[in-house]
């Protein structure tokens, strides 16, 4: 019989390898996940460094509060500045119908199911798989003959596999496809603009497209009118048939202005149904409505921050597409190093069907595989370099992206003001030339002016106002450049009142 001190020795001496072989597998467990939660390959994304404005100097020469605008005045729904509830509704047409927004929401949609089958790699597989077979061997002389010749064999099994992830390879892979996702919602919004900012102008270019009809048939009509009189005084002998045919010619001027700018308003109606996203009856056969669209000008207040303009889309997107370049560098890197797999599978085998899910007929695995790139011509080192290259790449675009966004935003500031000083003199001429136009028709009547002089006025006054409509279309286009530049309209968020102590 033993003794019970030696029991209770082998007992302790049990239980303290016991507990070492616990330790020790737990600080394996805690040391492989350090490790798996430190190692990622490849450079971590940081904001490259440009030296940008420090704020917005803008001040325009002379600010009128009925007209005149803060940029910061208006919401993402910048368009509402101009109070035309027809503009109002046909950029939430556009909004809703326009097929290049529809394009872009689906490669959202696409992105992030690409995104989802990236981090999958992440997590273990799990498959379950069945077969069963049934064999009948061959007795002819000269094989061995088997004691059973028809034989069934059944096997169900679940598998699973799982890659370690110890160098980041599929963490980089996941957060390039993230970075992707993010620049895929960035176009969208950079196409939402894009597209609000077209509607605007080709409706107000529609617009002014009529305006100019409405004056070329003033004039016209005009024409026509003293052509009909000229005839009549042509027959009694009034005018001569030179002068006849001057007025004939006149008329017909007037006439061919007219067929053009008719045809270029028709031309600028379906290309607004067409970026409404209208139906093709509606494109061939439909009429827009119109509106009366405010004149406003806008204008950046002094002292905004001039990284305020870093929230545009396209440059969003510009560095979205850089940090996911950025990641797979890292993915390509973590190509060095050793993979390591794990594999097992539980289930039950049986030459009987029967007898497949019976206690002596399970089995299970589990095993572990290591693997190392040895030689391969260069091919990871190439991987790596073509990496970086890329992303060099995605790195100049960005800093070009973000300096022709600035120069936008001047652009559009000069052109602004631009436009407001030209709509000021082309209105002040139109005015004048409309009472020259008025007292040249009365001196013309009464014979004291030649008809070639009275002419010479109308042609004037027509190309004066012609030029005073482009100039309104240009001035709010130009509203409408500068908010597409800004990244849209955006407010200031309140200031919360302090509470008292």
């Amino acid at each position: 019989m033993r003794n019970p001190k030696i029991t209770q020795s082998i007992n302790m001496k049990h239980c303290t390898n016991n507990y070492l072989t616990k330790a020790r597998t737990s600080l394996v467990l805690l040391f492989s996940g350090l490790l798996l939660a430190a190692c990622a390959a490849g450079p971590n994304y940081q904001r490259p460094e440009m030296d940008l404005p420090e704020h917005w100097v803008s001040q325009p020469s002379a600010i009128s509060p009925a007209t005149d605008k803060p940029v910061n005045a208006a919401g993402e729904r910048w368009w509402s500045l101009y109070a035309d509830p027809v503009l109002d509704k046909i950029e939430d047409e556009a909004l809703t119908h326009n097929v290049d927004a529809q394009v872009a929401t689906a490669r959202i949609l696409e992105a992030r199911a690409q995104l989802g089958i990236t981090e999958s790699d992440q997590y273990p597989k799990l498959n379950a798989n069945g077969a069963q077979s049934r064999t009948k061997r061959s007795i002819n002389p000269g094989f061995f003959i088997p004691p059973v010749r028809i034989l069934e064999f059944s096997r169900v099994t679940l598998d699973a596999s799982y890659e370690l992830d110890l160098w980041g390879k599929f963490r980089r892979l996941s957060e390039a496809s993230r970075a992707d996702l993010f620049a895929t919602q960035s176009n969208i919004n950079a196409v939402r603009l894009s597209l609000t900012a077209q509607v605007a102008q080709q409706y107000f270019a529609l617009l002014s497209a009529d305006a100019q009809e409405s004056a070329i048939r003033r004039v016209l009509a005009g024409r026509q009118e003293r052509l009909v009189l000229d005839k009549k005084r042509h027959e009694v002998g009034v005018i001569s048939e030179y002068e006849l045919h001057q007025s004939e010619a006149d008329a017909d001027t007037a006439q061919s202005q007219l067929i053009s700018i008719t045809k270029a308003r028709d031309q600028q109606e379906a290309s607004l149904a067409l970026l409404l996203g209208r139906s093709p009856r509606n494109v061939m056969n439909g009429k827009l409505e119109r509106g009366k669209p405010m004149l406003t000008n806008v204008w950046v207040p002094d002292g905004l921050p001039a990284e305020l303009l870093l929230r545009r889309p396209d440059l969003q997107e510009a560095e979205q597409k850089l940090i996911a370049m950025n990641a797979r560098i890292g993915a390509a890197r973590a190509q060095f190093f050793p993979t390591i797999s794990l594999t097992s599978y539980l289930g039950s085998e049986s030459i009987s069907l029967s007898n497949l899910f019976s206690g002596p007929a399970g089995i299970f695995q589990f095993a572990a595989g290591i693997g190392q790139p040895i030689f391969n011509a260069g091919r990871i080192k190439f991987g790596v370099k073509l990496a970086e290259s890329r992303r060099d790449q995605a790195l100049a675009q960005y800093k070009q992206a973000v300096a022709s966004a600035f120069a936008d935003v001047r652009n559009a500031l000069f052109a602004q003001e631009s436009a407001r000083q030209t709509l000021t003199v082309e209105s002040s001429r139109s005015r004048a030339l409309s009472k020259a136009h008025k007292q040249a028709e009365l001196r013309y009547k009464v014979g004291i002016s030649s008809r070639l002089e009275f002419l010479d006025v109308e042609r004037n006054y027509l190309q004066a106002e012609l030029n005073r409509i482009d100039a309104e279309r240009a001035q709010r286009t130009a509203v409408a450049d500068l908010f597409k530049a800004l990244a849209g309209g955006w407010q200031q968020p309140a200031v919360k009142p302090a509470l008292p102590s």
